[in-house]
C-alpha cells in the first residue's frame, strides 16, 4: 500500500466550490480500483487549509493504473482549478 497526500491552501470565498468539486470528484477517485481509501479533512487551525489524504493499493496503481484511467481524466478536471 502506497499513501499520497495532497495539501489545498484554499481561500474562504472558495470553500464551497472547493467543497462541492470534490464532493464529486471522489466518485471518480472511489470508482478506481486501485484507490483503496481516501479522506479530505480540513485543519482546525487553519481553515484554509484541506488535506487530502489517498490509500492506493500500489505505486504503480496510482502511477499507471489510476493515471492513466478514465476515472482520472473526471477526478482531476474538477481539481485541477485549486492545485
Amino acid at each position: 500500500m502506497v499513501v499520497e497526500y495532497t495539501r489545498y491552501k484554499i481561500e474562504k470565498e472558495r470553500h464551497s466550490t472547493f467543497a462541492e468539486a470534490y464532493k464529486k470528484a471522489v466518485e471518480f477517485l472511489g470508482a478506481s480500483e486501485p484507490c483503496l481509501a481516501y479522506e479530505l479533512t480540513q485543519c482546525a487551525e487553519d481553515p484554509d487549509h484541506f488535506t487530502l489524504r489517498i490509500e492506493w493499493d500500489s505505486e504503480e496503481g496510482h502511477l499507471k493504473g489510476f493515471r492513466n484511467s478514465p476515472e482520472f481524466v473526471s477526478f482531476f478536471a474538477l481539481v485541477r482549478p485549486y492545485l
